[in-house]
């Protein structure tokens, strides 16, 4: 087993441990830990970089570092030690067999061709109040469900955005992608932090659709998708 003073690859490091976008901090912190652990930078036995120089490089804040220590921490990957020679450290959680890459890219790349084009046609309509009150309440009993039940909510939601288009087949395609999205979601942990993030995305693309604002409602959704995409590669690839 590695010794907590093992020195980690400067090179690597600089790699992964660089500074994150501001719109989808938190998960993009999550996938370049994950990677960072996975591709072996920090090797199992080891310890991470102390808190203010991670958060440093990053550019994230420590309430965002921790955020993501802590799921980290539930999911297996990291375990935290207090003292004098504590700090968090890496082991590898006993697992499924991850999917192959191909099919976690397959699956991202078809649904951001797909949901990104959806909440732009959908914001480029005329929306009856029928389709403005379904949107609304999706939107609503997503941000209130649980953690059991939000995928299922979740779900409901972004197929609700893909009837507003009032294209079958769009749906339809919108449905197969996300019964495939569901399987490796059913993978990785829940983490909170990120489902109050994708709320507030959610959101935000809904008033872009129903304010008929097709441009905010495509960058919207790239970047709620780009959220969700940094947590699956982080986890799968």
């Amino acid at each position: 087993m590695s010794l907590p003073s093992d020195p980690i690859d400067p090179v690597l490091a600089d790699a992964l441990f660089r500074p994150v976008r501001a719109g989808n901090a938190f998960e993009e912190t999550m996938e370049r830990m994950l990677q960072a652990i996975r591709l072996g930078v920090v090797p199992p036995g080891g310890r991470l970089p102390p808190e203010r120089e991670l958060s440093a490089r990053l550019g994230v804040s420590r309430v965002t570092l921790r955020e993501a220590l802590r799921a980290l921490q539930e999911s297996g990957h990291i375990e935290s030690r207090r003292g004098r020679y504590g700090g968090a450290f890496v082991q590898l959680p006993s697992s499924d067999p991850l999917p192959p890459p191909g099919d976690v890219e397959d699956t991202l790349t078809l649904r951001y061709a797909l949901e990104t084009g959806a909440a732009e046609v959908a914001a480029s309509r005329s929306l009856t109040p029928q389709v403005r009150r379904h949107l609304r309440s999706c939107l609503a009993d997503t941000a209130t469900s649980g953690i059991s039940d939000y995928r299922r909510t979740d779900s409901r939601l972004h197929l609700a955005i893909a009837e507003a288009t009032a294209t079958p087949s769009l749906t339809a395609a919108v449905a197969d992608v996300r019964t495939r999205l569901n399987a490796l979601l059913a993978a990785i942990p829940v983490i909170p932090a990120n489902l109050t993030h994708s709320n507030e995305q959610h959101k935000a693309i809904i008033d872009a659709i129903l304010d008929g604002d097709a441009v905010a409602a495509r960058v919207g959704m790239a970047e709620h998708l780009a959220g969700t995409a940094a947590l699956l590669r982080g986890f799968l690839a």
